[in-house]
Formats: structure tokens, C-alpha cells, sequence
């Protein structure tokens, strides 16, 4: 049962700005609650334009000279200290977020992952040689080429749902080609990002290279956004601040990872337990708070029946409540309102025709896994991104039917399959217009190397994961000789 706030927690935190290895308190405060106890975790200092701008101007005078290494070195020291304290960092994820112990020491899993895999390809020399004599016309040269830094400063920021990891794909990269990066967190969650920050410090990062400001977005986001010495921005989050960032940037570049409305879909010749798996373990992983959850289960006609019943019943054993029991699968949403907001849509849902399952019980930020049934693809709960532990079923007659649903959205970010027949898996390999198609896998399988990212609402095509992160972070330079 949730208790009453009454009271700051006894590991409260009063944090300041990290600006150039200095910390910086000011007079006024961000408070920051556990959404399930309602207690005061944390107090995170607000920037003012000025403080902004300070960062920024000590991003941009410094000139990082570390070598790959030295790089490599912070990153695999980083993370050694990381699964040190793995417990200690789960918890402020699970106090400030609200998800589980089972999630934040996952996600400390991911930041590791991440990590290493910056290690390994500051390593791997990521240059191309090509020969010039290729055609008639062609010279006994070679050109090579190399990848640098920006110039200007990275300017990134990130959301509340992965507190830590978001952050970790932002500023990993940015250490590995030897970027400076002004990073603003999540108002909801900032406290994760400084622990993070601390200890890339302590494992040798000059600080000048990640410089955090927290605050309110309303009063210093343009000017992170519009700074003259910001040469990129890379931003996670909603649809609607991504599309006003790319009003707002100009003349600079911008990666956005915007939100998904994904489908998992179930064909007729499917492993009902194994797709039923599937779909619940999407839904409601990390409180079903990610882009890449289920957002939509799309299930043959001809096997819904049996799928649904499968899924109502693995949900009525998902394990949730306070989100500090290890034995709870699943804690609360971000916040109160958010919870309000998936009872409203599912209960218009329901108003509509969908029928509830199982689920839509609320306790302030806690909300219980849910299951509607005969859904149409116009209700909002399906049309709408439902950013939360919602599983709403739609059936379908045949695979262009599938497609034709799956696509009918403004989004296009990952997709999960599930079928035996090859002819099948391919038809949704090509025609699905998302980032990510996988087969016999959740939509959001991926490790944090590869290329991850969507298209339409979901994102501007560029590419998160490491490797694509470092591109994106760096200037293509060609150098040519006699050869």
C-alpha cells in the first residue's frame, strides 16, 4: 500500500550543478519525489540562463586531448565502478523513478553494456582508405578519411523513463570521440544522471568534457537549444518537444528519438505461450514506460481467443506494488498524473466498445497491469502513444490487414513478430515502416550497439546505439595523397 508523504527520505540528496569540476548550489531547488512513497528523495539545483551559459562557454574553450586509450580506459574504469555499486545505483533509480529492482539493476546492466561498448570502438580505428585509380580519368592517389570532434559544444537532453541508460547512450559516445557535452536530465529524474557523472570523474574524465545543468526546461531550454557555440543537439523524448526542438535549432545538426506506438503481432500459425510471453513481458517491462513496449498486441482472427486468455492470465501473475521489493516485477509510472491518464484512456476505450480484462486499478503512481479486448484501431489508447503498463488487443483477418494497422499510425519506431512462416517474416520485414522488425523477439530487443532509431513521428531516420552515436557526434574529414 502506498503510504502518505510525510516526511524526506533517509537518503535524501541535495545536489548541485557540475559545472567544469566545480559543484554549484543555488538558491533555488528542484525537489524530486519517489512516486510511490510520496517522500522527498532528492533536491537538485536550478539553473538560471547565466549558469546555462557558463557551462556552454566552458565546453567550448576547452579542447579535449585524450587518447583513445585514455578514452577507453575512463569508460572501462567507469564501468568496473558501476558494478561495484550496482545495488547503491539501482536504488536511487528505483527512489527517484519508481520501477522496480528488477528493472533499475537491469538498466545498470544496459550503462554497463554501454560503456564497454564505447571501450571497444574508441579502439577500433573507425578511418577508410579508397583508391583513387578506379577509372580512366583516375589518379595514382589515396584518400583517407578520418572522423573528428565538433567543433562546437553537444548539447543533450534526456527523458525520465530510462534514468540512467538514456544518459549513458548520450554521453558515452561523446566521451569515446573526444566531445564536450552540456547534458540537462530530466527535471523528474536528474538525480541518476549526476550519480553517473560522479563517477565517470572519478574514473578520470576531465570534467570540462560533461558538465550537467539541471532545471527547469521552460526557463533554460531555448537557450540550450539556440546558443550560438551548440553544434548539435540530441534529445529523447515526447513527439511534441522533439518537433519544437527542430523549430528551434536552425542551422545545427539534430538527433531526435521520439516516441513508438509499437506492434507486437501474433500470426495464426504462432506459439501462443511463446507470443503471450512476448507480449506481456513487452507491456509491462520498466512499467511499460518505454518507446520500443507494446504499445499494440495485433493478433490473427483465427487464434485471439486463446492468445487473450494466455495474456490475462500472465498478467493477473505479474508481480507489482512497491517498486523497492525485489520480488516485484513492476513499481509504479513516473507520476500520479500519468497513472490518471491511462485510466482516462481506458476507460473511454471501454466506453467505446473495448472490453476490460483485467487491470485499470489505480493507487496514485500506481497502476495495474491492464488487457482490453476488442479494440478498434480509431480508439486513442491504441492512436495515441499509451506510455504505460496497457495492453490492448486488436484482431486482424490477414497479413495485409496486419500491415495495413501496424502502419496506421503516425509512428514507426520497432515491431515485434511472431510467425514460423519465412514468405511471412519477410512481407513484414519490408513492408512495416518502422526503424526495427523482430522476429520472435519484443519490439524493443536490441543490444546497445547496433543501430536503433525510427522513422515518421518516431524520429528524423538518424540512428542511436553506439556505433551510429559516434558518427552522429563527429566530422568526416577526407585527407588526400599521392600514392
Amino acid at each position: 500500500m502506498i503510504i502518505d508523504r510525510i516526511c524526506d527520505s533517509d537518503d535524501y540528496r541535495r545536489e548541485a550543478l557540475r559545472l567544469g569540476g566545480e559543484q554549484v548550489h543555488t538558491q533555488r531547488g528542484l525537489d524530486v519525489f519517489n512516486p510511490y512513497t510520496g517522500k522527498r528523495v532528492g533536491t537538485v539545483a536550478m539553473a538560471s540562463v547565466e549558469l546555462l551559459q557558463r557551462a556552454i562557454t566552458i565546453a567550448r574553450s576547452y579542447r579535449p586531448t585524450l587518447s583513445r586509450f585514455e578514452r577507453a580506459a575512463i569508460l572501462q574504469r567507469a564501468a568496473a565502478l558501476l558494478r561495484e555499486r550496482s545495488a547503491e545505483a539501482s536504488d536511487l533509480i528505483t527512489a527517484e523513478s519508481g520501477l522496480s529492482k528488477m528493472d533499475s539493476l537491469y538498466e545498470i546492466g544496459r550503462v554497463c553494456d554501454v560503456l564497454g561498448f564505447g571501450a571497444g570502438e574508441v579502439l577500433r580505428d573507425d578511418g577508410q582508405v579508397f583508391s583513387c585509380d578506379l577509372t580512366p580519368h583516375g589518379k595514382r592517389r589515396k584518400v583517407i578519411t578520418m572522423r573528428e570532434p565538433l567543433l562546437g559544444v553537444i548539447a543533450a537532453i534526456t527523458p525520465f523513463n530510462h534514468p540512467m541508460n538514456q544518459v549513458a547512450h548520450k554521453v558515452v559516445p561523446s566521451i569515446a570521440t573526444n566531445n564536450r557535452m552540456v547534458l540537462k536530465p530530466s527535471e523528474k529524474v536528474p538525480l541518476s544522471a549526476l550519480y553517473f557523472a560522479d563517477v565517470l570523474y572519478e574514473a578520470g574524465l576531465p570534467p570540462a568534457m560533461l558538465q550537467v545543468v539541471t532545471g527547469d526546461p521552460r526557463e533554460i531550454g531555448d537557450e540550450l537549444l539556440t546558443h550560438p557555440d551548440v553544434d548539435l543537439i540530441t534529445f529523447t523524448g515526447g513527439v511534441g518537444i522533439g518537433k519544437y526542438i527542430a523549430s528551434k535549432a536552425g542551422y545545427r545538426r539534430i538527433v531526435l528519438e521520439l516516441g513508438g506506438n509499437d506492434p507486437l503481432i501474433v500470426m495464426d500459425d504462432a506459439d501462443l505461450d511463446k507470443a503471450s510471453d512476448l507480449a506481456v513481458q513487452g507491456s509491462y517491462k520498466n512499467s511499460g514506460q518505454r518507446c520500443t513496449a507494446v504499445k499494440r498486441m495485433l493478433v490473427h482472427q483465427a487464434v485471439a481467443g486463446a492468445f487473450t486468455e494466455l495474456v490475462v492470465e500472465k498478467t493477473r501473475r505479474w508481480r507489482y506494488g512497491d517498486p523497492a521489493d525485489p520480488a516485484n516485477q513492476m513499481g509504479t509510472v513516473i507520476n500520479e498524473p500519468a497513472a490518471r491518464l491511462f485510466e482516462v484512456r481506458v476507460n473511454e476505450a471501454v466506453a467505446q466498445g473495448a472490453r476490460l480484462l483485467t487491470g485499470n486499478a489505480r493507487e496514485r503512481a500506481l497502476y495495474a497491469p491492464t488487457v482490453l479486448d476488442q479494440v478498434r484501431p480509431d480508439m486513442a489508447v491504441v492512436r495515441e502513444e499509451t506510455f504505460g503498463p496497457v495492453s490492448p488487443i486488436i484482431t486482424f483477418g490477414d497479413v495485409d490487414e496486419a500491415i495495413a494497422i501496424a502502419n496506421g499510425t503516425a509512428y514507426g519506431l520497432s515491431s515485434g513478430v511472431c510467425t514460423n512462416r519465412m514468405d511471412v517474416a519477410t512481407r513484414f520485414a519490408q513492408e512495416l515502416h518502422v526503424g526495427t522488425v523482430n522476429l520472435w523477439e519484443v519490439p524493443g530487443y536490441r543490444i546497445e550497439l547496433t543501430p536503433f532509431g525510427g522513422i515518421k513521428d518516431s524520429g528524423l531516420g538518424y540512428k542511436e546505439g553506439v556505433q551510429e552515436a559516434i558518427k552522429s557526434f563527429t566530422n568526416c574529414k577526407t585527407f588526400t595523397l599521392p600514392w
